[in-house]
This record gives structure tokens, C-alpha cells and sequence, in this order.
């Protein structure tokens, strides 16, 4: 059973007590956090975006998880939040020009300073190297630590000079507060899309049924002939044929009041004989022949 030897055991090596819980190193967390991929854990490489709560991804392994949703992935977690490619945001980083990357160490001969950053802050300086606190702007992209926002205080970005509120900075790789923060804002975001997409959709059926319903009933205006040429056309045919008519019609008026005028005048009687419509210039029945038509002008 062991003890051989005259070997006295200690308590704490025949008693099992709990466990303990194994800190994880921050400087290995920090270097995680800022120099690896959260889905891939890849090394970041650009394009370089960022999610709405504020953590790193290489693109391309963001298209292959939205393209590849299938399979069950145990870092596919830290992306669930992730729908399309419009949740992310490609960063704008600038380069660190003290960073040599991997040309110092060629040969494997050297160590890698994993604490010197590749980007730093463009205003102020700073290295992103997860000890100084970072942001990005969601508008347009740029990163810039959070004491250049707090010191040069500004409605517009310092670099692209684009204009940005408070609920488009997200702070990168920021503690859990930061990250609920993050996320009730993102939420809020994503409920304020889908009311404007509702109140977007009965509208556009509306301006739709309008549009149908004035093309089968036209207006006064398209009830007449199209084209105002043909209208005028037809309206000039019209009152030359409707001229000659009236004219007509008002010649025949005026031999009738003329013939009543003269029939009914009180002129003698030698005056009115004259005339054909006087009795004088009438046939009898008897006279007349039957062969010949009568008229007034026949005597």
C-alpha cells in the first residue's frame, strides 16, 4: 500500500481537498484578446473587423462562419450574435512603425516581443496592446484610443472627419460591463431596423394600391382624346362641318321669316300679288294638269 522505506506521508497528500481554480495569466489573455482572431484564433490579419461588442475577427473567417452555420463549432459562440456581414465593421488601424513583425526573427534565433503592438493610436500615440483602453468608431471604422476621445473632445472623427454620436463608439475588447453595455445598445439598434422595416412596408403597399387605382380610373384630363393635336384637330373638323349647317339653317330661317314678313305685312294688295306666295299666284286644282308638277313658279 506504499509507505515502504520509512516514508511518513503529509496530510495534504493522503486528503483530497477542493480544488484550485487556475488564474489564467492577463499577459496571455491580453495578447489573445489583441493579437488573435476570436473565431479562428488565427493571427489577425487584414481586413481586421470588429462586432457590435467590440471584439476582433479576421473577415475572412467571419464569411466562412456566416457561409457555414451548419456545423456545430464551440468558438461559433462568440460569434452567435453575428447574422450577416453588415453586423461587422472593417477597421481603419494605423500601423505601428516600431513593430518589425516577423523580419526580425527570421532564423528563430531571437525572441518576439509579444507585448509590442502592430497598430497604435493615430492622435495620440498610444500602442494597442490591450493596456491602454481602445475604441472604433461604428460610422466609419476608425480606431483611436479612448484618451484621444476624452482630450480632444469632438463631433467629428480626427481622421476621415466624419460625424459620429455617442452610440456608434464601442470599445474594443472592454471588460463585462463594457459588454452588456454593448450588447443593450445593440439590441435596442437592431429593434429600431425592424420597426422602421414594418412602418417602411405598409407604406410602399399604399403608394402601390394609389398608383393601380389611378391608373384604372383616369381623370378628366385623360378621359378626352390623348394627345392635344388629335383634340385640336377634331375640334377644327368639327366647326367646319358644323359652319355650312348653320349657315344653312340660318338661310332657311330667314327665307321663312322674309316669306311670314311679306304675307303678313299690311301692303296693298297690288305689292303683295308680286309676290308668288300671294293666292293670285296659286292654280286651282282644275287648272293645273296632272302631269305637271306644281310649283309656285308655274303659271
Amino acid at each position: 500500500m506504499g509507505c515502504d522505506g520509512g516514508t511518513i506521508p503529509k496530510r495534504h497528500e493522503l486528503v483530497k481537498g477542493p480544488k484550485k481554480v487556475e488564474k489564467v495569466d492577463k499577459d496571455a489573455e491580453l495578447v489573445a484578446q489583441w493579437n488573435y482572431c476570436t473565431l479562428s484564433q488565427e493571427i489577425l490579419r487584414r481586413p481586421i473587423v470588429a462586432c457590435e461588442l467590440g471584439r476582433l475577427y479576421n473577415k475572412d473567417a467571419v464569411i466562412e462562419f456566416l457561409l457555414d452555420k451548419s456545423s456545430e463549432k464551440a468558438l461559433g459562440k462568440a460569434a452567435s450574435h453575428i447574422k450577416s456581414i453588415k453586423n461587422v465593421t472593417e477597421l481603419r488601424l494605423s500601423d505601428n512603425p516600431a513593430w518589425e513583425g516577423d523580419k526580425g526573427n527570421t532564423k528563430g534565433d531571437k525572441h518576439d516581443d509579444l507585448q509590442r503592438a502592430r497598430f497604435i493610436c493615430p492622435v495620440v500615440g498610444l500602442e494597442m496592446n490591450g493596456r491602454h483602453r481602445f475604441c472604433f468608431l461604428r460610422c466609419c471604422g476608425c480606431v483611436f484610443s479612448e484618451r484621444a476621445l476624452k482630450e480632444i473632445k469632438a463631433e467629428v472623427c480626427h481622421t476621415c472627419g466624419a460625424a459620429f454620436q455617442e452610440d456608434d463608439v464601442i470599445v474594443l475588447n472592454g471588460t463585462k460591463e463594457d459588454v452588456e453595455v454593448l450588447k443593450s445598445r445593440m439590441e435596442e439598434r437592431r429593434l429600431r431596423a425592424k420597426l422602421g422595416k414594418k412602418t417602411k412596408k405598409p407604406k410602399a403597399a399604399e403608394s402601390v394600391s394609389k398608383s393601380e387605382i389611378s391608373e384604372e380610373t383616369p381623370g378628366p384630363s385623360k378621359m378626352k382624346t390623348g394627345k392635344p393635336e388629335e383634340t385640336s384637330l377634331d375640334t377644327r373638323e368639327k366647326k367646319t362641318n358644323s359652319a355650312p349647317k348653320s349657315a344653312a339653317a340660318h338661310g332657311i330661317t330667314s327665307g321663312k321669316a322674309a316669306k311670314r314678313s311679306i304675307a303678313d305685312s299690311e301692303e296693298s294688295e297690288a305689292y303683295k300679288s308680286l309676290f308668288t306666295t300671294h293666292s293670285s299666284a296659286k292654280r286651282s286644282k282644275e287648272e293645273s294638269a296632272h302631269w305637271v308638277t306644281h310649283t309656285s313658279y308655274c303659271f
